[in-house]
């Protein structure tokens, strides 16, 4: 290679070393900030502080009011005051299936609980637990009851709404605090049984039947809901449906500076024909209210691996809203056209309810757009190349963490030239070395000599010192995306490797990951030429020490890439460290 000859090119040349550790010293800060973003999930939480309990006896704060229809129904809900009431004082129904357990209010129909009886809060680690005792240590409690994604409980409010908007001139349709009645109290979907229905109903003085009917499936996350509207009032009835999500915002762990945005995203989003794919937080809900008109997309309130969405008909056209309510209460939702059904006849208005684990595969089925709720921040262009590989392997070996070995593996040959190239780079200037030293001591007073001479031998040598650089900035980006997908990938969560590892997405509970690590840390830096500048040296020597404290709490399937990765990287660097040393 030529060596640069400008003053320009000659001071960019000579300042090498500081250009690596600067970048060696970027990437041990983005370690720290994403050791703390992943503390905020997984660390201590501070006590949530109590919330004022919800006052429904003003039925106008919690209705859809994005469009005259609104207005027009609850101007209509005061003028019949018996179909309201300010607290519920309805039966609650219990409904279980093969995959989820949940409570109707039947005020409104109101999903107030729901659990995902495949996903407990907590794994019970055997294999840990008797480690734990062959050495004396106590062990912790583990709480296993299945997560609970929509709940009743104040502090924690999150529910699924749904009702119906009466139009000009018809008469009241129920919403969500409209009392509805049911032939049972719980309903179970048997062995064998593919699908279950619960069917509510209301009916009005004047002749108006409305059938709530929720249809739930065999091993899915997703819940039709059916209104069916009978006309019976001997004259023409308007209206349009309407469904959302009503939530406090999760105020445990709170962000700071240091972390920015790297806290996976806890709120509202939307998807529609135009903009596709829209975060929506609480915070703009309470400065603005959305008012959007889309063909099809769906609205959905979204958090760390689940999600729960309203998705309306594709074919019709969608009003999506918001409202910041008081006491911290935020509403997310849809509605639809008005329909007009003449009187002695009948309309069914139709809408999809996800509520599950953000399964990639599962939710492309459901709706478009959908599986984008897994959220990979900036670096979704190589987050998902990366899942994708992940989820194909996963489905030949049945194991995650071989499968994030396979991937590492699949990485390092898809940078195999680069690396290959930079590793040689770095052999040519570790056996430079001790001539650099010589120059060095030789001209100790005299700089400008100095960097003369180095560039000379650079140039004998045909050594890029720059090279070395290169494996790091590669790196630095796949590492990021893949800490995202490990983060926000829910098959992740407490998925076991092997031995005491039964849960990747959490750290090592003994720790012994991140130490090896630290040790191919170490060894990989032994075969790296040294800077010269003998503070940056010392600085240098402290990296594997504290990149192994911060890998102490990452997620066991980080370590383990980053083990996988120093590994080869070890292997493949000696090799071509050899050769160069051998060569004359």
């Amino acid at each position: 290679m030529k060596v640069a000859s400008t003053p320009f090119q000659k001071n960019l040349v000579i300042r090498m070393d500081n250009i690596r550790f600067i970048l060696i010293v970027t990437f041990a800060m983005l370690v720290f900030m994403l050791w703390q973003a992943w503390q905020l999930d997984y660390g201590p939480k501070p006590e949530a502080a109590a919330i004022v309990s919800q006052d429904v006896g003003n039925t106008k704060e919690d209705l859809p009011t994005a469009g005259s229809p609104a207005v027009e129904h609850t101007e209509a809900a005061e003028q019949n005051p018996a179909t309201v009431v300010p607290l519920s004082t309805a039966k609650i129904l219990i409904v279980k299936t093969d995959v989820i357990a949940l409570e109707i209010d039947m005020q409104g129909g109101t999903i107030t609980n729901l659990d995902l009886l495949n996903y407990p809060v907590e794994k019970a680690n055997t294999a840990v637990n008797s480690l734990r005792k062959m050495v004396g240590l106590q062990v912790a409690e583990i709480n296993t009851a299945p997560v609970r994604l929509f709940n009743s409980n104040q502090e924690k409010l999150f529910v699924a709404q749904s009702g119906l908007i009466a139009g000009s001139g018809s008469s009241v349709a129920p919403n969500h605090h409209t009392i509805f009645t049911s032939e049972q109290n719980n309903y179970t979907l048997q062995p064998g049984q593919d699908s279950l229905t619960v069917p509510l109903t209301w009916t009005d003085n004047n002749g108006l039947v409305i059938n709530k009917l929720f249809t739930f499936k065999r091993e899915s996350y997703e819940i039709t809901l059916a209104q069916k509207v009978r006309n019976n009032t001997g004259k023409a009835w308007s209206g349009r449906q309407y469904s959302q999500l009503l939530r406090v915002p999760d105020t445990e762990g709170k962000g700071n500076m240091l972390t920015g945005g790297m806290r996976a995203y806890d709120g509202g989003v939307i998807y529609t024909e135009k903009d596709k794919y829209q975060k929506i937080s609480f915070d703009d809900m309470a400065d603005e209210t959305l008012d959007v008109t889309t063909k099809g997309g769906w609205t959905a309130m979204i958090q760390h691996y689940f999600a729960s969405a309203w998705i309306p008909p594709a074919e019709q056209e969608n009003h999506f809203y918001t409202k910041a309510l008081k006491d911290g209460r935020y509403v997310i939702g849809t509605y639809s056209p008005p329909v007009t059904v003449a009187a002695n006849t009948d309309v069914q208005f139709v809408s999809k309810l996800f509520a599950g684990p953000k399964i990639q595969p599962m939710m492309e089925k459901i709706a478009p757009g959908l599986e984008l709720t897994v959220d990979y921040s900036v670096l979704t262009f190589i987050g998902k190349p990366i899942y994708w590989l992940l989820n194909k392997i996963h489905n030949v070996i049945g194991n995650w963490g071989v499968a994030i070995v396979g991937v590492t593996l699949c990485i390092k040959l898809l940078f195999f030239p680069l690396s290959q190239a930079s590793f040689k780079s770095m052999a040519k200037m570790r056996k430079i070395q001790p001539r650099l030293k010589e120059l060095q001591e030789r001209f100790a007073d005299d700089r400008p000599r100095f960097n003369t001479e180095m560039m000379a031998l650079y140039k004998k040598e045909k050594v890029n010192p720059l090279g070395g650089c290169l494996p790091l900035l590669v790196q630095i980006p796949v590492f990021m995306a893949l800490y995202w997908v490990l983060s926000e990938t829910v098959e992740f969560r407490q998925a076991p490797f092997m031995l005491w590892i039964q849960d990747l997405s959490i750290q090592d509970p003994f720790f012994v990951m991140p130490v090896i690590m630290g040790i191919t840390m170490k060894i990989q830096q032994s075969l790296n030429p040294a800077p010269i500048d003998p503070i940056q040296a010392k600085v240098m020597k402290m990296f594997p020490i504290v990149f192994t404290i911060f890998f102490l709490f990452f997620p066991a399937g980080l370590v383990l890439y980053w083990v996988v990765n120093n590994t080869l990287s070890i292997i493949q660097q000696t090799i071509i460290t050899r050769q160069i040393e051998k060569a004359k």
